[in-house]
């Protein structure tokens, strides 16, 4: 509560207290009773009164939020040049009076929805695109009344700025704005263009009037069900395609992993018979060196086959008996009898010549 209002009060109850001062003499009046003191009350209560009533009608408390435009009687303009800023104020009293104007951001919504703009059912803004498509668009115009030309505003517009001011400019603008684009810019590629100069233009043009553009809010935008349902159609048509460019490059990259298996497994064979080859080389090599070595034992010893043939045969064989008629596997060493020695009764005989 401020001191305005305080005062205001004070004025009230003086008010009041005079009117019983004078009922009160009346009464006494009218038992022929003494009305001194009463007259006395009634004197100071009306003097009191209408001195509190003129410091009522004089002090006037601007809220930070507002500001106050005088208008005078006594002015040569009818109303002072300059608004009343925040704080306690003093103006003429009963010759002047304040008309407050909120400096705070206000909301103005255009909307398709039936109760969220300031118009109750569908307000939204129907506008036509550069190629003659019909769009509904949804807005909203948060703004505030410049604190400098509070006056201006006054004078051009008083109270009746948003709906007089703030609604019928920004439908003008976004009409303007949006028949200079084609329909797919205006929901897809040039959106945030579109937006920026509906707010500059919006910004200028309400300046120009004494408000201010706090922000301009591109809500939605809504296009007729023909065009619509062809948007989906498209889009469906769209996904269809991305999606079969999908199962393609899915199916590239399963044949591409089949080829670099099947090419891993052809370079494992590939090294594997190598591997293979070079064991079988080494192989041979160690044979041929074995039987090299092999042939030159048995040259320098030839009954060395004959040996080893005898000791596999088993270790326990003394006598092997075979046909009269076969040959014998191996050349048998050959036997050279030994002469007996002569007796006494038998001269020795010289050996036969063969």
């Amino acid at each position: 509560m401020n001191v305005a209002s305080v005062v205001q009060i004070l004025a009230s109850a003086a008010w009041l207290v005079f009117i019983g001062a004078i009922v009160l003499v009346v009464l006494r009046a009218s038992r022929r009773q003494s009305v001194g003191g009463a007259t006395t009350l009634l004197i100071v209560m009306g003097a009191l009164s209408i001195i509190l009533s003129s410091l009522s009608a004089g002090l006037v408390f601007i809220n930070p939020e507002e500001r106050g435009v005088v208008i005078s009687a006594v002015a040569p303009k009818g109303y002072r040049e300059e608004a009343l800023q925040p704080g306690l104020r003093w103006i003429v009293p009963f010759f002047e009076s304040v008309v407050r104007y909120p400096i705070s951001r206000q909301t103005y919504t255009m909307s398709i929805a039936l109760a969220e703009g300031q118009v109750r059912g569908d307000d939204s803004i129907a506008a036509r695109t550069a190629d003659g498509q019909e769009v509904l668009v949804d807005a909203s115009v948060i703004y505030a009344v410049d604190p400098d030309k509070v006056v201006q505003v006054h004078i051009e517009w008083q109270n009746r700025y948003a709906n007089d001011l703030v609604r019928p400019l920004a439908r003008g603008v976004i009409r303007d704005a949006i028949s200079q684009f084609g329909v797919e810019e205006v929901y897809s590629s040039q959106r945030t263009q579109l937006a920026a100069q509906i707010r500059a233009d919006m910004s200028e043009r309400l300046a120009a009037n004494g408000l201010q553009l706090v922000e301009f809010v591109l809500r939605n935008i809504t296009f007729s069900p023909e065009y619509a349902a062809s948007v989906e159609q498209k889009q469906i048509a769209e996904q269809q395609a991305q999606q079969a460019r999908f199962v393609v490059e899915q199916r590239r990259q399963e044949a591409e992993q089949a080829r670099q298996v099947a090419q891993g497994r052809a370079d494992a064979a590939v090294i594997e018979a190598q591997g293979a080859a070079q064991a079988r080389i080494i192989e041979a090599e160690a044979e041929a060196e074995a039987l090299r070595k092999i042939a030159e034992a048995l040259q320098n010893n030839p009954d060395l086959l004959s040996y080893q043939y005898i000791n596999k045969l088993a270790p326990g064989i003394q006598v092997m008996l075979v046909p009269n008629n076969a040959p014998y596997l191996l050349p048998l060493p050959t036997l050279q009898p030994t002469a007996p020695a002569p007796t006494a009764a038998e001269p020795s005989q010289p050996a036969p010549q063969p």
